[in-house]
Order: structure tokens, then sequence, then C-alpha cells
């Protein structure tokens, strides 16, 4: 239990400082409304212009978060990969908690990606980390072996 729980306290670290790293060099560096484009437009990186400010969602989503850290963190039960794949759904979270706090309830969003004019969202590292462990949850969840019916 307690390798689980610094290997989940190490990736939960580990995405929060990136998170926040390249969220300061946004902040720092990109003008509201103005695009920046990479690989023939493949990732672009941008801020919103219009902040969103939900103290509720940063309540909420805090105290759902706080909840799913104490079960990653002391659920002696949980598979490791589960715990590493909820870590990251947890980092992620938390470190957009921490702009909402930050930010008066905005979260810096600055990357951008697509081809042509097939493009995803606004969004940030904080979300790859939640997208990446829900994903990994949901490809575990479908490869796991179904249980036959018992016989009738």
């Amino acid at each position: 239990m307690t390798r689980r729980i610094i290997l989940a306290l190490l990736v939960i670290a580990a995405c929060i400082a990136s998170d926040q790293a390249t969220k300061l060099l946004a902040k720092r560096y990109l003008i509201p409304g103005e695009t920046i484009s990479f690989a023939a437009d493949t990732v672009r990186l941008q801020s919103l212009s219009e902040p969103w400010r939900h103290l509720v969602f940063t309540v909420l989503v805090g105290l759902f978060l706080l909840g799913l850290l104490f079960y990653t963190l002391f659920n002696g039960a949980l598979a490791t990969n589960h715990a590493l794949f909820l870590s990251l759904v947890c980092a992620g979270g938390i470190s957009n908690v921490i702009d909402r706090i930050a930010y008066d309830g905005s979260v810096v969003d600055f990357l951008n990606m697509g081809i042509g004019p097939l493009r995803t969202g606004i969004f940030n590292v904080a979300d790859m980390a939640i997208t990446t462990g829900a994903v990994l949850l949901a490809l575990d969840a479908l490869m796991q072996p179904r249980e036959k019916p018992p016989p009738s």
C-alpha cells in the first residue's frame, strides 16, 4: 500500500508541476485572443478571452477530487494500475482547481490541436492528464474478461 501511495503522489506532483509550469508560460507569453501556430497549424497555443467564474464548480469539483484522492490513496484493494489512472485524473483536476482559486475562477487553457479546420477545443496539460487517466480506466474495463453466466 505504501508503494502505491508513493506512486500516486509522485504522479500527482509531476502532473501538477508540469501543468502549472506550462500555464505560467502561457499567462506570461500569450496575449488573449492571439494564436501561435506550430507544425503546419497542427498545434495552436491560445488563451480563452472570456474567463469562467463559477465558485460552485470550484467547490464541487474540489470536494469530488478530495474524495477521489482519499479513495486512490487509501483503498487497499485498488490495483496499482487503477491507482495510477486515478492519480492522473486527480492530478489534472487538482491543478485546474488550483487555477480556479488563483485566477478568480478561471483556468488557463492554451493548447489547440488539429489539422486544417478540424480542431480540438482549447485545453491544457491538466486536461490531458484527466483525459489520459479516464481513457486508460475505460480501456482497462473494456479489456477485462467477461464472466460467463451460470448454466441454466
